[in-house]
């Protein structure tokens, strides 16, 4: 589990591809490599993987032929920044939402406007998805936690202060970009709740 907020930008040092899947070697800088171990998952865009390599501050994982279809991890090159947050440990403070690290779809960034310092987005979700997000609900972008400020159809907003903007890759958005989009999990939930209710509702 994760929060979605990102302790890290790290970047790509290489893909290279394995039998069909991709294997990624990722630099850090501020991440505690001393509490890491080979096994551990670390949440990387928005998705989570697992460390199979440690050295120098570098991690590498594996990425599969599903993970590369569905995700932006698949659009990754050597130079590439990504979101960096290690799984959760018990104490840990939760900031942001509960984050599996499943990327539930991409969306595109459908409009960007300036709103005194910060800036809103617009991004263009699956349709499939629209109905899991709600105004004022949670929502993790590219592995960051943000608040929905609006919803339309499948298209909603968010609002990116500076500090976002200078910590995540988020600040780098453009019209267009690609983002991994995750639902909080709660709206999972309640709709697995809810259809099991209807379900028992029914005559037989």
């Amino acid at each position: 589990m994760f929060t979605g907020i990102v302790q890290d930008v790290g970047r790509v040092l290489s893909r290279e591809a394995r039998g069909g899947d991709d294997r990624l070697l990722i630099a850090f800088d501020r991440l505690d490599s001393s509490g890491m171990n080979v096994g551990d998952s670390i949440c990387v865009q928005g998705c989570c993987l697992t460390a199979v390599e440690l050295r120098d501050r570098t991690f590498a994982a594996d990425v599969s032929r599903e993970t590369l279809s569905l995700t932006t991890l698949g659009d990754l090159t050597p130079g590439s920044p990504v979101n960096l947050e290690p799984s959760l440990k018990a104490g840990d403070p939760l900031g942001g939402h509960l984050v599996s690290g499943h990327v539930d779809g991409v969306g595109g960034i459908a409009a960007i406007s300036g709103d005194a310092r910060s800036t809103r987005i617009e991004i263009a979700a699956p349709p499939a998805l629209a109905r899991y997000i709600a105004r004022k609900g949670s929502v993790t972008l590219d592995g960051v936690s943000l608040t929905v400020n609006e919803v339309q159809g499948a298209t909603f907003g968010v609002n990116l202060i500076p500090h976002t903007q200078e910590v995540t890759t988020l600040g780098a958005l453009r019209l267009g970009t690609r983002v991994n989009i995750e639902i909080d999990q709660i709206a999972r939930y309640v709709e697995r709740l809810l259809g099991e209710a209807a379900s028992l509702q029914q005559p037989r």
